[in-house]
């Protein structure tokens, strides 16, 4: 019995502890989706066998065994359990009369053999844990004072039938392999002369309930990781590194790099992207020279072409006001936008603007589109307080923009957004 026991429970010990470290490491880069905590109630029938004194036999069905445990699984393979137990032996009709008491603690590895063997492939409802562990007892008997402490070899096997995602009903049968007895089993004193220490032994068979604890739909004992969860998790990440290195205003500065991801194409910036604004007044000084240089000579050649270039710029999409989650105020970042716009319409009096605002996808449709309003009317709002009229201002709230991936994080900060169209 040595032979099977040992190498079983140093496996399972093992295997949990590495999946434990595992375990650890993977839940610093994310968190599990699943819950760990159980408790299991267990009742039912024991049986004792050898060590027995001449003349005394146990019932072949002793009725009662009950125990409670506490279970962790560091995963959805592997796991432990501190448990406790009590055990009442009798002796049956052809005995001479017995009674003896035993209570138990122990501490076992788990390994959730549905899932190893993935059972999920034909069932959802039907799984197997294997336990296996050490353990100390205490046994008391009328036939002598005082107690005898057991040592504990623990294996056995637990089919579990799932009743909902909270509970699940156990079969359990286990084996307690003994030694250090100095007592046997009816109470007698015990003759080691001839014993190996370890042919004691106890078989326990109960049913019970699995109590799951946890925020999470399912536990590790039901959970599965399928392979298209995998590949859609590894789509996310990799969509999100293309978002993180798109370049929404083309200066050269990747979005998740960059400190002013809505800088004017062309413009120059910094490493960190930003643009070089000397007088601090929100307008790149490249772009400001230009504005200034060519809306001067307007008055000696007409319409000048630059005006048009501008209002190319700002109606292609390139001159924008940004926000940040659920806000309605323009982040800091946002400054540059507003001030070129303000610009343009000072050196064209006759010129208007629809303001036209976003969210991204998150949340209630008709909440974003009142949001994308509210953006819109607070850019407005900044605009009138600068001087420009506020009946040259349109306001447009175009709600959700379904352009980018909802998933990324980065992609819905792009859409998140006040643009103009001027007319």
């Amino acid at each position: 019995m040595k032979k099977i026991v040992l190498p079983l429970l140093l496996l399972c010990l093992t295997s949990a502890s590495v999946s434990a470290q595992e375990d650890v490491q993977a839940t610093t880069t994310s968190d599990t989706d699943y819950n760990k905590w159980s408790i299991d109630i267990n009742g039912g029938l024991n049986k004792a066998t050898n060590p027995m004194a001449p003349g005394y036999f146990i019932k072949a069905t002793n009725l009662f065994h009950a125990d409670l445990g506490f279970r962790y699984m560091f995963n959805t393979k592997f796991g432990m359990k501190f448990s406790g137990g009590y055990d009442k032996f009798e002796s049956a009709d052809t005995s001479l009369e017995f009674e003896t008491s035993l209570i138990s603690i122990g501490i076992e590895g788990y390994a959730n053999i549905g899932r190893i063997m993935e059972f999920e492939t034909f069932t959802n409802r039907l799984n197997f844990l294997g336990h296996t562990g050490v353990g100390v007892s205490q046994m008391t008997n009328d036939r002598f004072e005082g107690e005898d402490h057991i040592g504990n070899f623990i294996a056995g096997l637990t089919l579990q039938y799932k009743i909902s995602e909270r509970v699940a009903l156990n079969l359990d049968g286990t084996m307690i392999h003994s030694f250090h007895h100095d007592k046997t089993w009816d109470g007698s004193d015990y003759d080691k002369t001839s014993s190996q220490g370890f042919d004691a032994s106890r078989y326990t068979a109960t049913l019970g309930l699995s109590i799951y604890l946890g925020s999470h739909e399912k536990h590790a004992d039901w959970y599965v990781n399928s392979e298209s969860d995998k590949l859609d998790a590894l789509e996310k990440r990799i969509g999100d590194m293309e978002t993180m290195m798109n370049d929404s205003d083309k200066d050269g500065v990747p979005d998740y790099l960059d400190s002013e991801p809505n800088t004017i194409t062309g413009v120059a910036v910094d490493s960190k992207g930003r643009t070089i604004d000397r007088n601090g007044n929100g307008v790149p000084d490249e772009l400001e020279s230009y504005i200034e240089s060519k809306t001067s000579n307007a008055g000696t050649n007409g319409t000048s072409g630059s005006d048009m270039d501008l209002a190319e710029l700002i109606n292609g999409g390139y001159v924008n006001v940004y926000f940040d989650f659920n806000k309605d105020q323009p982040n800091a970042q946002s400054v540059s936008g507003v001030n070129f716009l303000m610009k343009y319409l000072k050196a064209n009096p006759s010129a208007s603007a629809d303001v036209i605002g976003y969210a991204d996808e998150v949340g209630d449709t008709e909440y974003n589109r009142d949001l994308s309003r509210r953006r819109a009317e607070n850019v407005k709002q900044i605009l009138v307080d600068a001087g420009i009229s506020a009946s040259r201002l349109n306001i447009v709230g175009n709600g959700e923009d379904t352009s980018v991936s909802k998933d990324s994080k980065y992609a819905r900060g792009i859409v998140r957004r006040v643009t103009f169209m001027l007319k």
